[in-house]
């Protein structure tokens, strides 16, 4: 086995889950992510703590939900998180199209059957990570050797020193009122007032649940104007490109795509909710150098920006105010690294993604 396997293990059990003696942890195991299974249950268990492992298989999801017709409430499934503490999704499925054919109906069905299932989720300490796979190395147009050193080069970081760097503009969205976006076929406003960004440094100490990540956000409202995500993507197991949105008074009025125009429409179309920003997000993350058609590495790409429709993270919220709610987040990004720029209340932030305290930066 690969040894940077059990440094990942390591990684996410210790930095990232903090899992310690007597937790409760759910595991859920995608088909090829058997190696890291083993890896972090052996970690799991040198710490004390119980451990229950899944299956999650895109093949067995959409052999059920086209089957299922009425979608009842997974009671037992929230009773299982609900009962947890920690929660690890460990993805690796052999075909990352496999629920391309869920109908659109069926899919909103079900996000509505999971509700509670994901607010007891959200209730754990979870975080979800890949292990490298050959339908993930194929997905990024690379071989399966250059793709497991592209995951360990982003996963494996010095994350305190990353949660450090961020900090910086962590502090300069919280003190800010509004941002601006600039850049080709994009001029975006938002409001963060009284907004607290999120420093995601890939650990649940930090209110983050990704790994890797690399990345600060926060929930903007009354957004206006448009945006152009031209980073390619497969949303709902589609090729989604070059995504347009246009804003009005905080909701999407209008869109299109040169390609995967109708998933857009099927997303907006989930609830009201689905229409209103829930996340803007700062990629910061340089061992992130290229695009993999995975959400998980691309948004936190340095460079990029991305956004995200639906719900909004409560992390990003004053106490007691409810934020963006949907049954949806779903995060598109755009390349900032050329004729681009970030405001925070009309001071530019970051041009060319460089940023104002980085060498090179050219106000």
């Amino acid at each position: 086995m690969d040894p940077r396997v059990h440094e990942h293990a390591e990684v996410l059990v210790d930095w990232s889950a903090r899992i310690d003696a007597g937790d409760d942890v759910v595991v859920s195991v995608g088909p090829d992510a058997h190696d890291l299974a083993v890896a972090v249950a052996e970690q799991v268990g040198e710490r004390g703590a119980s451990l229950l492992s899944t299956y999650d298989s895109g093949e067995v999801d959409r052999a059920h939900r086209l089957a299922v017709g009425d979608v009842p409430e997974p009671e037992h499934e929230r009773a299982l998180f609900e009962a947890a503490d920690v929660y690890l999704r460990l993805g690796g499925g052999r075909n990352t199209s496999a629920t391309a054919d869920v109908p659109a109906e069926t899919r909103r069905a079900v996000r509505e059957a999971h509700a509670a299932v994901r607010e007891a989720r959200y209730d754990t300490r979870w975080v979800s990570t890949v292990h490298p796979t050959r339908s993930l190395a194929q997905q990024a147009n690379m071989s399966y050797a250059a793709y497991r050193d592209f995951v360990y080069d982003a996963v494996l970081r010095d994350w305190e020193s990353l949660a450090d760097e961020m900090a910086v503009l962590k502090d300069r969205l919280d003190a800010g009122s509004e941002v601006r976006l600039v850049g080709p076929g994009t001029d975006l406003a938002m409001s963060i007032e009284g907004r607290t960004a999120v420093n995601s440094a890939a650990s649940v100490a930090y209110d983050s649940h990704n790994l890797p990540s690399g990345e600060v956000f926060t929930a903007p409202a009354d957004t206006e104007g448009e945006v152009t995500f031209d980073v390619p993507m497969t949303l709902q197991g589609q090729s989604v490109r070059d995504v347009t949105l246009r804003f009005e008074e905080g909701e999407v009025v209008a869109h299109d795509a040169a390609e995967g125009a109708n998933v857009i429409g099927d997303i907006l179309d989930t609830d009201a909710g689905a229409r209103r920003l829930g996340e803007l997000g700062i990629g910061m993350n340089r061992g992130i150098d290229r695009f993999t058609d995975n959400i998980l590495f691309d948004e936190k790409m340095g460079d990029t920006v991305h956004l995200a429709l639906g719900r909004a993270y409560d992390a990003c919220l004053p106490e007691g105010e409810a934020g963006n709610d949907s049954t949806v987040h779903v995060d598109m990004i755009t390349d900032v690294s050329e004729d681009s720029r970030m405001e925070i209340d009309g001071e530019v932030v970051q041009r060319n993604g460089t940023f104002a305290w980085e060498d090179g930066f050219e106000a």
